[in-house]
């Protein structure tokens, strides 16, 4: 069951329609983790009085949020009415940029993907404003009679108050309000956030159970470059103007293969991202043939787990550093967890003892013990964080 936390800064009394709102958060979410489920056993495990619950139900049904099944075993009365979630319907369209391609998908209310479109990005702000906005308005061309919301996720620092993407290093885009477009062309609600923070919902909404249970922890993307996204006691921590958790520019040592998208080769993302990997393994291979500039960190993995030594040895050189960097995280906020999101977790086997050896070595004695753990979402997680946006929003309001 998905843990619901209140934020203390938004605190205020509890009147009847805000008592509700909540409860029918509480329903929806034991529909979502547990269905097939009943009114009564929501009832049950909830303790809710069984005639709020169905009041509840009867609202969702309503709503489009949530359907019957059919019944299930009777325990002497009755067959129950089961209930789940209603899916195939769309109601999110999520926005997933990266520097290299960019991803409209439409996804229903359990995150399953219906559609999806990819092109890539370009350094024009102005030409990917419009590209977006025009797949965002097929979507809704196409789907006139459904709710959609718009959920983005950007490789740099986004502020979810104001909607605006303040900076995007590898584009060097400031102030780049796509969503305030997207919202005028087609009168959307849109969720904007950095892609590590969306990636740390993702692994609340979408992760194993295991990782969903922590109410403390860190996840960190190793992608293009490299991000991370905190999670305290089950929110995601923003900072102000969600500048927090930018700590793929921390300082992790000297002359890394290839360049930050700072500029500095001293940064945790020039030592530890995917462009380090193919710079590490081009370094070894050139003296015994000419450098293969076509070559990508998916063909380099599967090489790898092939067991080719130079790759497994330029994988194995960065999650040395990966360790390093998240060994730093560990000592400053002693998380529950740290979960490794991208690409590299499909070579885990061959990095995780490179990276727990590194991480374990701090002055951290007699304290619990962080786990690291490889992330469940996928080769592209950033997609399931931009739908995530929406969804966290779905759920909270129940409407």
């Amino acid at each position: 069951m998905k843990r619901i936390y209140l934020h203390k800064a938004k605190a205020q009394i509890a009147r009847p329609n805000t008592i509700r709102d909540i409860n029918k958060q509480i329903v929806l979410t034991y529909v979502r983790d547990r269905a097939p489920i009943s009114r009564a056993e929501i009832a049950r495990q909830t303790e809710l009085q069984r005639s709020t619950v169905s009041a509840i139900v009867d609202d969702l049904h309503l709503d489009g949020l949530i359907e019957e099944i059919g019944t299930g075993d009777s325990t002497g009365g009755r067959k129950p009415t089961l209930l789940k979630l209603r899916t195939g319907i769309p109601v999110a369209i999520g926005v997933d940029i990266t520097p290299r391609y960019t991803t409209i998908a439409l996804a229903d209310l359990a995150g399953q993907v219906l559609k999806e479109n990819t092109f890539p990005t370009s350094p024009d702000a102005d030409y990917m404003s419009e590209q977006i906005i025009k797949g965002v308005e097929k979507h809704v061309l196409d789907n006139k009679k459904h709710h959609l919301e718009v959920g983005i996720s950007v490789p740099g620092v986004a502020d979810q108050a104001t909607g605006r993407v303040r900076y995007i290093p590898y584009f060097q885009w400031s102030n780049w309000e796509i969503s305030r477009q997207i919202t005028t062309k087609t009168s959307l609600p849109v969720t904007i956030d950095n892609d590590a923070n969306a990636i740390a919902l993702a692994e609340l909404w979408f992760g194993d159970e295991v990782n969903r249970r922590d109410k403390n922890f860190i996840t960190v993307l190793v992608a293009e470059g490299v991000g991370t996204g905190i999670v305290f006691d089950g929110q995601v921590y923003r900072g102000e103007r969600g500048a927090a958790g930018e700590f793929g520019h921390m300082i992790v040592g000297e002359n890394a293969p290839t360049l930050c998208s700072c500029g500095s080769r001293n940064c945790w993302e020039a030592h530890s991202s995917e462009k380090a990997i193919v710079a590490r393994y081009q370094n070894q291979i050139k003296n015994r043939q000419p450098a293969d500039e076509d070559i990508n960190v998916e063909q380099l993995i599967n090489l790898a787990n092939n067991g080719e030594k130079e790759a497994v040895e330029a994988l194995k050189e960065t999650a040395k550093y990966i360790g390093i960097g998240i060994s730093n995280l560990i000592i400053g906020f002693s998380p529950q967890a740290v979960v490794v999101s991208g690409r590299v977790v499909r070579a885990w086997d061959l990095i995780k003892d490179e990276i727990e050896f590194l991480a374990g070595r701090s002055v951290r004695q007699g304290l619990p013990h962080t786990v690291i753990r490889a992330s469940s979402l996928g080769d592209f997680p950033t997609l399931k964080g931009s739908l995530s946006l929406v969804l966290a929003r779905k759920f909270a309001s129940a409407n």
